[in-house]
């Protein structure tokens, strides 16, 4: 295994106060280059949320994730590693998957009302790599699969995403 195929992901972005956690896969090339969730220039994910939190979408990565949280919203993946070359999630090595601990952040969260998925591919990896007892907090968590906010998802355009994100500021 080449080691510029093995991506590691970041540390959580959150605030105890978070209602909503919105979880990906794994960053992608770009963004473990910058170290930054969401770092390519053509992700809708920072514009969709500065459209919704209203903040600036042109601030500098610290001040975006500090309105983020500051509007209740957290942010991780649900792999911690795996191999991919490249940056697709079609392309994960399944065999090389490590799954984040998100039951234990999701307990630091005691407000937490919703999980919402960063697209499908998110959605169908927690499914299959996320452990957790039926009566934990993350078993009770209502699910919402999002679109995703990838330039790799052309299904949709940006406006539609974000009149579909919008719906987490009932959550909120």
């Amino acid at each position: 295994m080449a080691n510029n195929d093995f991506a590691k992901g970041f540390s959580p972005l959150w605030q105890p106060h978070a209602k909503v956690l919105v979880l990906g896969t794994l960053p992608s090339v770009k963004s473990l280059e910058q170290q930054q969730y969401y770092g390519h220039p053509q992700n809708a994910f920072w514009p969709i949320m500065a459209s919704l939190f209203q903040f600036d979408s042109g601030r500098d990565y610290v001040a975006r994730c500090a309105a983020l949280t500051k509007a209740g919203i957290a942010v991780w993946d649900v792999l911690a590693a795996a191999e991919r070359p490249g940056s697709l999630d079609a392309d994960i090595k399944r065999e090389s998957i490590q799954a984040n601990p998100l039951n234990a952040l999701v307990t630091q969260l005691p407000q937490l009302k919703l999980i919402a998925f960063n697209g499908q591919a998110a959605a169908k990896l927690f499914k299959q790599h996320v452990s957790f007892r039926a009566d934990s907090a993350l078993a009770s968590l209502p699910k919402k699969v999002m679109p995703s906010t990838s330039p790799a998802y052309a299904a949709m355009t940006r406006d539609e995403k974000r009149e579909r994100w919008s719906t987490l500021l009932e959550y909120l």
